[in-house]
């Protein structure tokens, strides 16, 4: 017999849902990842209840709603009688400034943690990204879930999520008898927007010499499947989730139809550096790395215990293109539609004006030698 109809699990009062299965609190419910969660966990037969905590109402009615800020001490009175947290609480925001959203991931993070040990709760999910492996020229191809996080904190975001990686390893030892399991995406798409996504809104693939891209996406009902396989306990530690295999930048140029530009390491990292410098765009360099060098993920932990992908790296690229359709980046800053039609096909070299300058500063001053 198939499962009910959200639409008709989510108008239940939560009071009659089923009296088997944990009680699961989802932070950050109202939005994202965190509003598809909720609404998969209030549909299902294995969740006895859901505990929604946002700074806003969501629009799941299946589930029991707590409006606070994730760093509210207060949060732990909410948390009272859950089994797990899932905590989706996180800024990762390309327009928030970089110091108040640390403040945000890393102190909710902290008091999430602290909050679910002092309720009583027995297990945190904690969701942070395939990202913290590091994109590196020598990584194997795919990374097994135990490889070192060799990332460094020059990407967006990337530092936060490091630090939430860190207070994962600690809670366990400051907090006997909470388990804490970490879950890490590939590039994820399906309503998002990041410097990765961002980069298929551009008119050229930017394209750096001598780099071996390979490029793995995780749908975001992908991510919720294997949420919620924390969240039942059908798989616990680091888990690593994306599709099947990867796509080689060649293959990702067939399938977008979408031409490279291929410019010498020194010339587009010292443009990116240049441009996110003087305020013209919300990525770092750190952030061209990932596009540069491979940092896929086996997700061996979560296929042992059952879970599949239902997407494949061809259909997400094929949905993210028609996400960014009619939207126009060049070097991560996205340009209103004027900008875009002056910019016309050649928009990609106006990302390029500060590396114009730097090789023109080279040219003169090997001339003066």
């Amino acid at each position: 017999m198939s499962s009910p109809d959200p639409q008709v699990r989510a108008a239940r009062n939560p009071s009659t849902s089923p009296a088997r299965g944990p009680v699961v609190a989802v932070t950050g419910a109202a939005s994202g990842v965190g509003a598809l969660l909720t609404e998969r966990l209030a549909a299902s037969e294995e969740i006895k209840q859901v505990i929604a905590i946002d700074e806003r109402r969501g629009e799941c009615a299946g589930a029991q709603w707590h409006i606070l800020d994730v760093r509210d001490p207060a949060i732990a009175e909410k948390l009272r009688g859950a089994d797990v947290v899932v905590h989706l609480a996180l800024d990762l925001d390309l327009e928030t400034d970089a110091a108040a959203r640390t403040a945000y991931n890393v102190r909710g993070t902290q008091t999430v943690l602290t909050a679910a040990a002092a309720a009583g709760v027995h297990r945190v999910v904690l969701c942070t990204s395939s990202m913290v492996y590091g994109a590196l020229p020598d990584n194997e191809l795919p990374l097994s879930e135990d490889a070192e996080l060799r990332a460094t904190a020059e990407a967006t975001g990337v530092g936060d999520l490091l630090e939430i990686e860190r207070l994962a390893r600690r809670a366990p030892r400051a907090h006997p008898g909470l388990n804490v399991t970490v879950v890490r995406p590939a590039l994820l798409v399906g309503g998002t927007d990041t410097a990765l996504t961002r980069y298929f809104e551009s008119p050229r693939l930017l394209v750096v010499a001598g780099s071996r891209p390979a490029w793995q996406f995780c749908h975001v009902e992908d991510l919720c499947g294997a949420l919620e396989y924390a969240v039942l306990e059908k798989v616990e530690g680091e888990l690593a989730v994306g599709c099947d295999g990867w796509l080689e930048q060649e293959e990702v140029e067939e399938l977008s139809g979408i031409r490279r530009m291929e410019l010498p390491s020194a010339v587009a990292l010292g443009a990116a550096a240049r441009l996110h410098r003087i305020g013209l765009t919300p990525s770092p360099a750190g952030d061209l790395a990932y596009t540069m060098y491979p940092w896929v993920v086996s997700g061996s932990r979560l296929h042992d215990a059952g879970w599949r992908p239902k997407w494949t790296n061809e259909e997400v690229l094929a949905e993210l293109l028609e996400e960014v359709s009619g939207r126009h980046t060049v070097a991560g800053r996205r340009l209103g539609r004027k900008d875009a039609t002056a910019a016309g096909a050649a928009g990609a070299t106006v990302a390029l004006l500060g590396a114009a300058a730097v090789v023109r500063r080279a040219r003169k001053a090997r001339r003066r030698i």
